[in-house]
């Protein structure tokens, strides 16, 4: 006879966040519809002439270049903000901003040509306009810049591009932004209008200028000074897995979490460009910390190859996905593959009675094993290997399906569940928890995106 789990209802509390999250999601909106509001009434105030299309055309360039100094204070890495949304989240927030920058300068250019345009049409007016008038060129560079950064991160091109020249040609973003101001100080009628325009226009984007400074200049650059990072110990964990431990100097007020994220870069003379963004593998004690790498790629198969006493440039801790976040007594640790490293990390911190799914093909491929499993007993956890193919399936259905978890991890309601693995994983895990009816508030997820 075949049962079929009938999913519960989804408890009313379901679609809430944590309230850090909530506060820092709270803040980012009000921040951008305030200003938003103020750059409406900017516009207004300065006088709106009786060609919609050029006014069309001008606030649609106002509008863009909110979302330009937007986009810099989703980039900053400000520690506040990367805590409470981790940085996958930041990371779908700057796309979309984005590709909204991409269209509201779509709709600048277009509006204002054909608005302006004369017998000759719209493309001999913006010519015209850029061999004539102060900062139009500036403009037009900006926008070029704009439209092929926007073309190079939609999913068709971003899949045909290597990464280092994705993100190179993602820099030129930042001149683009920088000609985009001078263009708008040099014929900005709104900017240009009143003592009030200039100031909020210039402290805004001193605000969002600054940001970035803070969180990705001077805060890396202090931290590294103050602890004085170096490599302590290089230790094989298998035959591609490394562990690296990394020293320093009052490392326990470096304020790093069990569950986060570095980028590392290692000061040789071969690897001092590269950064690469790895977990802690072991919660932060003060006295060292500890990445687990397995050699996936070129940069990930040479830090084995890292010499004792290495001087390393760290920038974070970075991530969400720590127990600041929550909600329940108990937890559900998911991992899979190298996701192992920031579970194991939470595994050693977190409180409450404790679940730890680790999903592996082969129990061969379970790195950090041993050290999962004494620490389990320590802590009086519970730890299961889910091992088999992808394909494989149990008395109960799929090995990351509902009714598995379920027959795993039968109190799975009650407890918060923390995942970290492979993209196709997650999302199993996570949809499998939504027909159980899993509240969203009690599901935390690491995808370790980056926003440039």
């Amino acid at each position: 006879m075949t049962t079929t789990l009938q999913p519960p209802v989804r408890p009313a509390s379901a679609g809430r966040a944590t309230p850090h999250k909530v506060l820092a999601k709270a803040g980012l909106y009000v921040f951008l519809l305030a200003n938003a509001a103020f750059v409406t009434y900017l516009f207004n105030a300065a006088g709106v002439g009786s060609n919609k299309l050029v006014n069309f055309g001008r606030l649609a360039g106002l509008y863009g270049a909110l979302a330009m100094a937007f986009q810099l204070l989703l980039v900053a890495r400000l520690p506040w903000l990367d805590r409470r949304l981790g940085m996958d989240k930041l990371t779908s927030w700057h796309r979309w901003v984005g590709f909204t920058i991409f269209f509201t300068l779509v709709g600048h250019l277009v509006f204002i040509a054909l608005g302006n345009a004369g017998p000759d049409g719209p493309v001999a007016e913006v010519i015209r306009q850029a061999t004539e008038l102060e900062g139009i060129l500036r403009a037009l560079v900006a926008w070029a810049i704009i439209m092929v950064v926007g073309i190079v991160s939609a999913r068709f091109a971003r899949r045909r591009l290597a990464y280092e020249t994705w993100h190179f040609i993602h820099l030129y973003t930042y001149v683009a932004i920088f000609l985009a101001f001078s263009h708008q100080v040099a014929v900005g009628s709104t900017f240009r209008k009143s003592a009030l325009a200039t100031g909020y226009w210039w402290g805004l984007w001193a605000f969002a200028l600054g940001s970035v400074l803070i969180g990705r200049v001077a805060l890396p650059a202090y931290r590294n000074w103050k602890h004085q990072f170096r490599v302590a110990a290089v230790v094989p964990e298998s035959p591609n897995v490394v562990s690296v431990y990394i020293e320093g100097r009052d490392l326990d007020q470096l304020g790093a979490k069990a569950g986060q994220f570095f980028l590392w870069r290692f000061l040789t003379k071969d690897r001092w460009w590269q950064a690469n963004p790895f977990s802690l593998s072991a919660a932060p004690n003060g006295k060292y910390l500890r990445l687990t790498a397995k050699a996936l790629g070129t940069g990930s198969a040479d830090i084995r190859n890292v010499k004792v006493g290495t001087r390393v440039f760290a920038e974070g801790p970075y991530g969400a996905f720590t127990t600041m976040h929550q909600t329940k007594p108990n937890a559900l640790l998911v991992a899979g593959g190298v996701g192992v490293t920031p579970v194991r990390a939470l595994l050693e911190e977190i409180k409450g009675h404790v679940v730890v799914l680790y999903r592996v093909s082969d129990p061969r491929e379970a790195v950090l094993l041993r050290e999962l499993e004494g620490l389990a007993r320590a802590k009086g956890a519970v730890l299961r290997l889910v091992t088999g193919s992808s394909k494989s399936i149990t008395a109960n259905g799929p090995l990351l399906g509902p009714e598995n978890i379920v027959a795993l991890v039968p109190d799975v309601q009650d407890r918060d569940v923390f995942i970290c693995g492979p993209g196709g994983m997650t999302d199993a895990v996570i949809t499998s928890l939504d027909e159980l009816g899993v509240p969203s508030n009690q599901i935390h997820a690491e995808r370790f995106a980056l926003a440039n």
